[in-house]
């Protein structure tokens, strides 16, 4: 039930017609009695500057996700961000600081390590490649190199993109190793799709699946299905995966804590999701 006294948490991307979080927040929230809603907005880029500044000036804000096609663009227009966001150029959470200043952070890094590592995946020292150099995978690698891998491979079809985000790791991370320009994932321990890739029937896989050995571990962010055909191809050839929606439960407990909101655990949040698809 909404009402006079709700606290809303704006969702802003466009398209939205593939949001996920509306339908794990909001049981969540119904089910622990927080008076707050998450609510999609759509907004796309040319209106997106005006309208985040516009939705923080609301009196009952408590924060707003960032997704697709902003994460990047919000990074320059806060007043503040986190060292994560920094890293990761990107940035999926804002909210508003008691003086009015706008923060930001990045959580989709640590929802993808979360979930990795809570499946027994070892990340110290293996080797990884990313392939999507934008806002998620950005973070992704981040939170990578945070976690202690000693190698990565950054791909993007815009070559600058991973070749900037390399440059960002390697100064914050001057001993890992860093490779940019191929998406071949022979030879890696995990590989991650963190492009949009997988989001339309028809799209392209961003890797050679053949490449793949059956040992490696495999990742997705697109949300758009449970099971991916890019994960339902490395699955058959034997690798364990993670489904992105994985992503996102494990990072929504770092959120409501940012959000100054009672937290939970990825396992109680799947247990009241509606998801669908």
């Amino acid at each position: 039930m909404i009402r006079g006294t709700t606290s809303l948490i704006a969702h802003i991307g466009f398209p939205t017609h593939a949001f996920k979080a509306p339908m794990i927040y909001n049981p969540y929230f119904e089910q622990a009695g927080i008076d707050a809603v998450v609510v999609p907005m759509g907004c796309q880029p040319p209106d997106y500057p005006a309208f985040l500044r516009a939705v923080f000036s609301l009196t009952n804000i408590r924060g707003a996700l960032i997704t697709m096609p902003h994460k990047i663009v919000t990074v320059g227009l806060l007043d503040e961000v986190s060292p994560t966001v920094q890293i990761a150029g990107s940035c999926n959470a804002v909210r508003r600081a008691a003086d009015g200043r706008l923060q930001g952070d990045m959580f989709d890094g640590a929802g993808f390590v979360r979930g990795v590592q809570r499946k027994g995946f070892k990340l110290a020292g293996a080797r990884v490649l990313v392939v999507g150099s934008g806002g998620v995978g950005s973070a992704i690698a981040a939170s990578l190199a945070a976690a202690g891998i000693g190698a990565i491979g950054l791909f993007d079809s815009r070559a600058e993109s991973a070749t900037a985000l390399g440059d960002r790791l390697r100064t914050h991370y001057p001993a890992l190793q860093v490779s940019t320009g191929s998406n071949d994932p022979a030879g890696y321990d995990l590989v991650v799709n963190a492009t949009p890739m997988g989001m339309n029937e028809g799209d392209p896989m961003p890797m050679d699946i053949s490449r793949i050995a059956p040992t490696t571990f495999v990742g997705e962010v697109v949300m758009k299905t449970e099971m991916t055909a890019f994960l339902a191809a490395a699955q058959a050839r034997g690798c364990a995966v993670q489904v992105g929606s994985d992503m996102l439960f494990e990072q929504i407990p770092a959120y409501l804590e940012f959000f100054g909101l009672p937290t939970t655990t990825a396992e109680v949040l799947r247990s009241v999701a509606r998801l669908s698809y």
